[in-house]
Protein backbone atom coordinates (compact mmCIF):
# COMPACT_ATOMS: atom_id res chain seq x y z
CA UNK A 1 0.00 0.00 0.00
CA UNK A 2 1.31 3.21 -1.18
CA UNK A 3 0.83 6.77 0.66
CA UNK A 4 -1.49 8.93 -0.40
CA UNK A 5 0.51 12.24 -0.30
CA UNK A 6 1.69 14.45 1.91
CA UNK A 7 -0.58 15.98 4.89
CA UNK A 8 -1.81 19.38 4.60
CA UNK A 9 -1.35 21.32 7.32
CA UNK A 10 -3.52 23.59 8.90
CA UNK A 11 -3.91 27.20 9.39
CA UNK A 12 -2.97 28.62 12.46
CA UNK A 13 -4.94 31.88 13.73
CA UNK A 14 -1.54 33.28 14.95
CA UNK A 15 0.29 32.73 11.82
CA UNK A 16 1.65 35.66 9.95
CA UNK A 17 1.32 33.89 6.60
CA UNK A 18 -2.22 33.80 4.53
CA UNK A 19 -4.15 30.94 4.61
CA UNK A 20 -4.14 29.11 1.74
CA UNK A 21 -6.74 29.47 -1.15
CA UNK A 22 -9.27 27.10 -0.94
CA UNK A 23 -10.02 24.70 -3.78
CA UNK A 24 -11.71 25.88 -6.70
CA UNK A 25 -15.14 24.57 -7.56
CA UNK A 26 -15.72 21.59 -9.59
CA UNK A 27 -16.47 22.81 -13.31
CA UNK A 28 -19.86 21.24 -14.60
CA UNK A 29 -20.21 19.56 -17.87
CA UNK A 30 -23.26 18.51 -19.68
CA UNK A 31 -23.91 15.87 -22.76
CA UNK A 32 -23.14 17.50 -25.32
CA UNK A 33 -20.99 20.29 -24.51
CA UNK A 34 -18.10 21.39 -27.09
CA UNK A 35 -14.67 21.17 -24.98
CA UNK A 36 -11.05 21.78 -26.05
CA UNK A 37 -8.26 19.92 -24.10
CA UNK A 38 -4.56 21.04 -23.82
CA UNK A 39 -3.17 17.71 -25.30
CA UNK A 40 -6.54 16.12 -26.89
CA UNK A 41 -8.06 19.36 -29.27
CA UNK A 42 -11.43 20.00 -29.83
CA UNK A 43 -14.49 17.17 -28.43
CA UNK A 44 -17.66 16.88 -27.45
CA UNK A 45 -18.84 15.31 -24.02
CA UNK A 46 -20.50 12.01 -24.91
CA UNK A 47 -21.11 11.02 -20.87
CA UNK A 48 -20.88 12.67 -17.59
CA UNK A 49 -20.89 10.80 -13.98
CA UNK A 50 -21.17 13.95 -11.79
CA UNK A 51 -18.16 15.17 -9.65
CA UNK A 52 -16.04 12.04 -11.05
CA UNK A 53 -15.73 11.92 -14.73
CA UNK A 54 -16.33 12.60 -18.18
CA UNK A 55 -16.49 10.98 -21.70
CA UNK A 56 -15.38 13.22 -24.61
CA UNK A 57 -14.91 11.97 -28.19
CA UNK A 58 -11.72 13.45 -29.53
CA UNK A 59 -12.63 12.71 -33.46
CA UNK A 60 -9.94 10.33 -33.19
CA UNK A 61 -10.28 8.89 -29.75
CA UNK A 62 -12.73 8.84 -26.85
CA UNK A 63 -11.17 9.46 -23.80
CA UNK A 64 -12.66 9.19 -20.01
CA UNK A 65 -10.97 12.57 -17.92
CA UNK A 66 -11.08 12.55 -14.11
CA UNK A 67 -12.38 15.09 -11.98
CA UNK A 68 -11.15 17.80 -11.08
CA UNK A 69 -10.28 18.45 -15.01
CA UNK A 70 -7.39 20.55 -15.06
CA UNK A 71 -6.47 21.23 -18.93
CA UNK A 72 -10.87 20.70 -20.01
CA UNK A 73 -12.25 23.61 -21.14
CA UNK A 74 -16.11 24.19 -22.02
CA UNK A 75 -16.49 26.71 -25.21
Amino acid sequence: MSPSGPARRRHLPTSPFKPPAAAPPLREFELDDRVTHDKYGLGRVLEVEPGRAVLVDFGTQKVRILAPFPKLFKL
